[in-house]
């Protein structure tokens, strides 16, 4: 007798065969089961490809328009610490600058981290809640300063051209 055919017959001593059925019945959707994870699983594959590519595309549009709306406002923003993932260590300060690199300062160092690199994308998206409040304020800021200066240059505009009509007025009735 082959070792299957004493291993069967153990397994049917073991087991009723009402029992042994359950059981192969309970393999069967085990590996119905596996299988369906396994396609599950690639189409989640795919999914994050797609969703990697989406991402790449978003990162690179919000970095370039980062640079072209901050660069006139400010070198860089700082960001509070608290934001930052603990695994960075003991960071003294640290800024975004308007290229999208986060400036690391540490007591003996500096890093810097180009945060569209995809290893930093976690690390963008926990300070983004910290700088875009603060870029906020820097807009506000830049239009309260700027309707600051058109109010004083109309004042003074007007009263520059009053004098300026009125001598006008006089070297006309000279004449």
């Amino acid at each position: 007798m082959t070792q299957e055919a004493t291993a069967k017959e153990e397994t049917q001593e073991l087991f009723p065969s009402a029992e042994l059925k359950r059981i192969e019945k309970k393999k069967q959707i085990t590996t119905q089961e596996l299988v369906e994870c396994l396609k599950s699983t690639a189409e989640d594959i795919g999914q994050i490809s797609e969703l990697s590519s989406e991402e790449k595309i978003l990162v690179a549009q919000f970095f370039s328009s980062l640079l072209k709306l901050m660069q006139p406002l400010a070198s860089s923003i700082a960001v509070n610490q608290s934001n930052l993932p603990p695994q960075l260590g003991d960071v003294v300060q640290a800024y975004i600058d308007p290229t999208g690199h986060l400036i690391l300062q540490f007591e003996d160092h500096v890093e810097l981290k180009d945060l569209s690199e995809e290893k930093n994308r976690d690390l963008m998206t926990a300070i983004l809640g910290d700088v875009i409040p603060k870029f906020k304020n820097l807009t506000s800021q830049q239009k309260h300063k700027l309707e600051n200066r058109i109010k004083l240059l109309s004042s003074v505009t007007k009263e520059i051209q009053k004098s300026s009509e009125a001598l006008s007025a006089a070297m006309s009735a000279e004449q």
